[in-house]
């Protein structure tokens, strides 16, 4: 059974991602070209999820007919949730390589990519205005942040407070790309969930959907619907 390397890439276009395979000595050198030199006239591509697997040319093509209708023809692009296509890569039988499972455990970003999944489900659920995090972070303080809901985007405002992150934590691009200096957010960053931007503040995993609250005091989860089940399960 030939042994190799399925991966999937963000991109600079929001919802278009890249799936592709590689060979297990190649990755690297793979990510590498991909990242800076783009993809079909696409650039911005950063590496998402990859994982070692048997068959992976067959594995591959089941892939692409699974997301056939949503596939850029004559590519290896696709118009697709990244959290799908992670939940459903994190599922396979093999050894994940990115994110390095010292980091984050492929069942972990199963079920990071399973809860992210049902956030975006919920999205449109939570009225446009203010919401305020308030909670202590352990060996640094208070944190007080505040974010807007508008036109579907959650923007963590500037002038909140950011706690520093801490060595084993698993940091998201969100949080390594924002502009904070002596702990306070200089410029507004807008997230994909309302989790994001609550570990952009704390510097560490956090549910969003119980931290952040309105101005009476409940939090956002009042506006979730119940709980998206999925038929994949961990492998």
């Amino acid at each position: 059974m030939a042994r190799g390397i399925i991966y999937v890439m963000t991109t600079v276009v929001p919802g278009l991602v890249k799936i592709g395979k590689t060979g297990v000595s190649n990755f690297e050198s793979r990510m590498y070209q991909l990242e800076r030199h783009g993809y079909s006239n696409v650039v911005g591509l950063k590496r998402k999820f990859a994982i070692e697997v048997d068959d992976y040319d067959d594995k591959e093509a089941l892939l692409g007919d699974i997301f056939s209708k949503s596939r850029v023809s004559n590519t290896e692009l696709f118009a697709l949730d990244i959290d799908l296509v992670v939940q459903l890569l994190s599922s396979f039988e093999g050894n994940q390589v990115y994110p390095e499972p010292e980091v984050i455990s492929k069942a972990k970003s199963f079920d990071v990519a399973t809860k992210e999944r049902a956030d975006k489900a919920n999205i449109d659920k939570i009225p446009e205005g203010h919401y305020y995090l308030s909670a202590n972070r352990k060996g640094f303080g208070r944190v007080e942040a505040t974010m807007k809901v508008e036109n579907g985007a959650f923007i963590l405002l500037k002038g909140s407070t950011c706690a520093p992150t801490g060595k084993s934590d698993y940091i998201p691009d969100g949080r390594k790309n924002a502009s904070i200096i002596d702990n306070i957010l200089m410029d507004d960053v807008a997230c994909n969930s309302p989790s994001m931007a609550a570990i952009i503040a704390l510097g560490r995993r956090a549910n969003g959907w119980t931290l952040w609250k309105d101005k009476d005091g409940n939090p956002i989860d009042i506006y979730r619907a119940s709980v998206m089940k999925y038929p994949l399960s961990r492998g």
